[in-house]
């Protein structure tokens, strides 16, 4: 990952990093606690790779002297990555981690050591690292990893400086899903439902929401037709596949993105559809109703979003909502 990739996606924290080394005021312990997917890992060995770099700018790496590119092939001998053994960091490992920084710097004067799923260490793994951060050794720096804060240790979480990683803006979580072989069409509704990449990983390969998506777009199209039809695909699809609140919620979720993507298809803003593959379908509907009337249903669809959970009943309120939108 290069450093544009990194500034897009958490410039708060580069930032951050930088003017810590600009300053001389890097921590000795660091946690870095965000959700999955906000690329901790990626941004830890690159402020490793700046505090190890022998012709740094700006609190940057130069990504040409000997210690940038033996971080980059991973086999720098003063910067430690500990991962889980299995399903958690043992006390051997830290023990390990322990030894190595008894020795001198190999490459450079610093050793830098970074725990992926700090969280997962076992409660004498983490016993063992707490006396490493109450007694750091000079020009030494702990980076911890971790998507549960709440499982760390309180004391493990007085010794480091917490830097928190913000969810991903919605462009780059879909691009991460599709990236890593979601389709398209899914990763774009996901991205705009959730900002959480674990649950927009949930999202897209939960086959309950695929038929979702489906049902509600049918639902769109056929309320084009008459509010007759929309009636009786509300009986026949809707209220089968939809039966919990939360299910219908969702529903009402995925019909308001259909009204945002015709305004988006009016303005122009056709790179922020969330149902790119229906475009061309959709693009005589747009011309055909005014911008008021786009947010005249929307509104309406945030109020039964409203009585939905004021407990009205689901399938009548649905049945209503298709009234309004009819017009």
């Amino acid at each position: 990952m290069n450093v544009e990739e990194i500034q897009s996606s958490q410039p708060v924290v580069l930032q951050m990093l930088q003017n810590s080394i600009v300053k001389n005021r890097v921590a000795h312990a660091y946690l870095f606690e965000g959700e999955k997917g906000t690329r901790k890992k990626e941004v830890s060995i690159f402020f490793a790779k700046a505090l190890l770099c022998e012709k740094r700018r700006d609190g940057k790496a130069c990504e040409e002297c000997n210690n940038c590119r033996r971080v980059n092939n991973g086999n720098h001998p003063d910067l430690h990555l500990i991962e889980p053994d299995g399903l958690s960091i043992k006390k051997e490992q830290i023990k390990k981690l322990q030894e190595e920084f008894s020795k001198t710097g190999v490459e450079s004067k610093k050793k830098i050591y970074i725990i992926v799923h700090s969280d997962k260490m076992t409660a004498n793994a983490a016993n063992s690292l707490l006396k490493f951060l109450e007694e750091p050794l000079a020009d030494s720096t702990a980076i911890l990893l971790t998507e549960n804060i709440h499982r760390m240790l309180p004391t493990i979480l007085s010794r480091c400086q917490t830097i928190s990683f913000k969810p991903l803006p919605k462009e780059q979580l879909a691009q991460q899903l599709i990236d890593e072989g979601i389709q398209p069409h899914m990763a774009s509704l996901a991205s705009n439902l959730t900002n959480r990449y674990e649950e927009a990983v949930e999202i897209c390969q939960n086959e309950w929401f695929a038929q979702a998506r489906i049902i509600v777009l049918k639902l769109y199209e056929v309320l084009q037709k008459s509010p007759f039809q929309a009636m009786v695909k509300i009986q026949e699809d809707f209220v089968q596949h939809f039966k919990e609140k939360d299910q219908v919620d969702r529903a009402l979720d995925l019909l308001l993105l259909i009204y945002k993507d015709l305004l988006h298809i009016q303005l122009g803003k056709e790179e922020q559809l969330v149902y790119p593959d229906q475009k061309e379908k959709w693009k005589s509907n747009a011309l055909q109703v005014s911008t008021n009337r786009l947010s005249t249903n929307m509104t309406a669809i945030l109020e039964a979003k409203r009585k939905l959970n004021a407990n009205m009943n689901s399938q009548l309120l649905v049945e209503q909502l298709m009234l309004k939108l009819q017009g």
